[in-house]
């Protein structure tokens, strides 16, 4: 019994002998196959073009977005400009001048409105047509452009009637200002059909403050524009 014992212990031991040793792993690290290798560089790859075309998605967008701002930024001046003058309308200059009184209030800053009316801009139109009263109405913005600064603002608030918005001068300036720009438009001619004829306008002043308001402004300006209106038909018929 003993021997059969031994002989199969033996036998055992070369079994195991001849066996393949099992592969050990290195301590802290799991054995990956070639499979999985080949999967994670798929998903690396899958993930560097997903943020690729993220990129391309963020930079198409982005190029939309600017062109959709200059739109807009091209119809909102549209809408607040005078085809035939180049210069702003009425929603413009309206704009302009509340966000001029918010810089007078804010820094106690100066200005004044000045509202002219054309004269004699109908009977011109009549007699000689509304392209005649364009061109009398283009010259007449030219004018007043000449005797304001590149920082005042010139509007028109429709018809024969236009406003400025004028900066940083005294009640005796703006005054000054609106008489000189009546001086300026009453010294224009035109030869119509061979007839020579003259517009000229009357000018009417309202000084802002850090207490004042557009509609309130506009009202005094164009209050003091009719009363200077009559004051020269009076002057003109006497």
């Amino acid at each position: 019994m003993k021997k059969k014992t031994t002989a199969a212990a033996s036998g055992a031991a070369k079994r195991r002998k001849g066996a393949p040793a099992p592969r050990k792993s290195a301590p802290g690290r799991t054995a990956t196959t070639g499979t999985g290798t080949k999967a994670a560089g798929t998903k690396a790859s899958t993930r560097g073009a997903v943020a690729s075309g993220d990129k391309s998605t963020i930079r198409r967008l982005r190029a939309q977005l600017a062109r959709a701002q200059a739109r807009i930024e091209e119809l909102q001046a549209s809408a607040e400009t005078d085809f035939l003058l180049d210069i702003l309308n009425r929603r413009g200059f309206e704009r302009e001048l509340v966000r001029s009184l918010s810089f007078i209030k804010r820094y106690q800053a100066s200005g004044a409105l000045i509202v002219l009316d054309v004269d004699r801009l109908k009977p011109i139109n009549d007699a000689f047509g509304h392209a005649a009263g364009d061109e009398v109405l283009k010259t007449i913005v030219a004018a007043i452009s000449d005797q304001v600064r590149a920082s005042d603002v010139i509007g028109r608030l429709g018809g024969d009637e236009f406003a400025v918005l004028l900066w940083n001068l005294s009640e005796t300036d703006a005054r000054a200002k609106a008489a000189a720009l009546e001086e300026a438009i009453d010294r224009l001619t035109f030869v119509f059909r061979g007839s020579q004829i003259s517009a000229g306008a009357s000018a009417g002043v309202a000084i802002l403050t850090a207490h004042s308001d557009a509609d309130r402004v506009l009202e005094e300006a164009d209050r003091a524009m009719y009363v200077r209106k009559a004051q020269r038909r009076h002057e003109s018929s006497g």
